[in-house]
């Protein structure tokens, strides 16, 4: 199976990206970000002045054309300008997870060479004052905050003032056409795989890559010049970085939250129409509207239930190619007014879509919010794609896809279902890794993603990964993304992990989501006195059973988890079982908690799948 989105985009540069947008838009909101309680614009010719300042300022440290910059911050403006600041000087910025640990940063700054730093608090600053003695190339540290913590060696403020010292009447202009001369398949930014194994492999991401990308996706999304976008996913993540570049390429305000756990109150405050995440926020939403729902009982809870499956029907009519008319059309009107009208307040009133990306997301879920009036198109890619592959569109929109492939990009499906791309976003290689460059990309351009998918009409859907496909000792072979995504829309389930690679059948791990079991045990007049004591009580366990079990309806015999482990805890990036973009490592969860799994295969009177 094969796949084209048609002609590539013309080559080009993220700082002609750059640059084109401010001469187009010149707007007093370019970016926007809170602080002292009250929300603040940037205008494009601000972010200009300090992204040349930046550049500036790096150099008179010292640095020049190729260096690489390291960015260890949470989302901001100064994170984008200081990654303008390096582009348009010719660095080649170096992006870290903020959540990392700073026993994980050596690798990549010693790995990369990054010469500075920037740092965005004490916390972040702390991480490489612990580590600066073991990454002897690094000279530079720069703090976001004001005054510097310790072990920084200037402000961004003060960097700002050296740019500023070393401008004259005519640097403005150097500054550009300097920046304009960088090549198309310059290393722009060098992304580190979070992985499932090893050390974190160097993704060497060219200008063109991002450009091509970017033009690509713009044709696809309908970003427009008059909308506010939310974000709040790690600038240091491919996916909320290229999507930032598309916003700042088609004059799109984005507005910066102050937190993941900010990001209910700040929906409210800016009202944006646009907003990207991953699936897990989207879990979260759909699970309190459910829990909100059950608990409000009597006639509001009839009500509810009574416009989903009215909204459910009208979606049906509308995912056919039909127009819902007659009684359906106005039972949807009112379910819109009494319901869903108010879920879409939540989101501020004035989302015309959201996006999602990074791992998959249930189609209950996805329908669910298509139903309510809020549309999710759902995309498809990996860091080393720059990102997009494909997205749905909202006049090509298939659920339980990814969508269609985008502009310049080729897609074929291997003889074992592998999905292979070929094209100007595929990234240049690993950093000082030739190796590991050679197993992903072959000879004839096609990276190897890892992924097992299928094109249907045209439309890409992904089942599983392909290191992450389960193969029990009986020979059946298992895709566990799609059954753990089923459970986790059940609400007394917070996260869970299929186990089973050559065991004779396949378990879960299951965290459960505690406030609402918390409160299910209480009204059962269940008392306890640790969340350990609770999980170990046979009543805890059967109801979990049961609510797994009602997810599981129509599954294979062989694909049935035939046991269940409740854990106290969720698993987490500093114990290694997490990305740093929430993926499970499955192999590491395995490992971690082989006494537990190893009980569940004590009893072998369950029959093998």
């Amino acid at each position: 199976m094969y796949a084209s989105g048609g002609p590539r985009p013309a080559p080009g540069t993220v700082n002609k990206l750059f640059f084109d947008a401010i001469d187009e838009f010149r707007k007093d909101s370019a970016l926007q970000f809170k602080a002292d309680g009250k929300w603040h614009s940037l205008s494009h010719s601000t972010i200009e002045e300090r992204a040349r300042r930046v550049s500036l300022g790096l150099l008179a440290l010292g640095l020049q054309r190729g260096d690489r910059v390291a960015i260890l911050a949470e989302n901001s403006p100064m994170w984008a300008i200081a990654d303008y600041g390096c582009l348009t000087a010719g660095f080649t910025d170096v992006p870290i997870y903020p959540t990392l640990p700073a026993e994980q940063i050596p690798h990549i700054l010693n790995d990369s060479g990054a010469a500075a730093i920037f740092v965005s608090s004490p916390g972040q600053a702390a991480k490489i004052a612990e580590i600066r003695a073991r990454v002897p190339a690094l000279r530079s540290v720069i703090s976001f905050c004001e005054p510097a913590p310790a072990g920084c060696d200037m402000t961004f403020t003060e960097l700002l003032t050296r740019g500023q010292d070393d401008e004259t009447p005519t640097s403005g202009a150097e500054w550009r056409a300097a920046a304009l001369t960088v090549e198309p398949d310059a290393i722009a930014t060098l992304i580190y795989t979070s992985g499932t194994t090893g050390n974190p492999k160097g993704v060497m991401l060219t200008h063109d890559n991002l450009h091509s990308n970017v033009m690509a996706a713009r044709t696809k999304i309908p970003f427009t010049g008059r909308d506010t976008m939310l974000s709040f996913l790690p600038l240091s993540h491919i996916f909320e970085r290229m999507v930032d570049y598309l916003a700042w390429a088609t004059g799109t305000c984005v507005a910066y939250a102050e937190s993941i756990d900010t990001v209910p109150i700040n929906m409210q405050e800016i009202r944006p129409t646009l907003m990207c995440a991953v699936p897990r926020l989207y879990e979260k939403m759909f699970a309190r509207v459910l829990e909100n729902a059950l608990s409000s009982g009597g006639a509001k809870k009839q009500i509810f239930f009574w416009a989903r499956a009215v909204a459910d029907r009208w979606a049906d009519e509308r995912l056919a190619g039909r127009t819902p008319g007659g009684l359906l059309a106005f039972q949807y009107k009112i379910a819109l007014k009494l319901v869903f009208s108010k879920l879409q307040e939540r989101t501020g009133g004035q989302l015309r879509f959201f996006v999602s990306g990074g791992a998959p997301l249930a189609s209950e879920i996805n329908k669910f919010f298509y139903a309510a009036g809020l549309m999710i198109l759902e995309g498809y890619g990996l860091t080393e794609t720059s990102p997009v592959i494909a997205v749905n569109t909202p006049t090509a929109f298939r659920l339980g896809t990814v969508g269609k492939i985008v502009e310049g990009v080729e897609v074929k499906i291997a003889e074992d279902g592998e999905i292979l791309s070929r094209g100007p976003h595929i990234m240049k290689g690993y950093y000082n890794n030739p190796t590991a460059t050679a197993e992903a990309i072959d000879s004839e351009g096609w990276f190897h993603t890892g992924d097992i998918g299928a094109l249907e009409d045209g439309y890409l859907r992904i089942t599983d990964r392909k290191k992450d496909l389960i193969v029990t000792a009986g020979g059946k072979n298992i895709a566990p993304q799609p059954i753990e995504n089923r459970i986790k829309t059940n609400k007394y389930i917070t996260e869970v992990v299929m186990i089973g690679d050559e065991r004779k059948y396949p378990v879960l791990l299951v965290v459960p989501n505690f406030d609402q079991l918390e409160k299910w045990a209480a009204h059962k007049n269940i008392i306890w006195t640790s969340r350990a004591q609770l999980l170990s009580m046979p009543t805890i366990n059967a109801k979990i059973q049961k609510e797994v079990a009602k997810q599981l309806a129509g599954l294979a015999s062989y694909e049935t988890p035939k046991k269940i482990a409740l854990l106290e805890h969720e698993f987490s990036i500093e114990k290694g079982e997490l990305t740093p973009s929430m993926k499970v490592k499955r192999r590491v969860v395995d490992r971690n908690y082989t006494a537990v799994i190893d009980a569940l295969y004590v009893d072998d009177s369950v029959s093998s799948a």
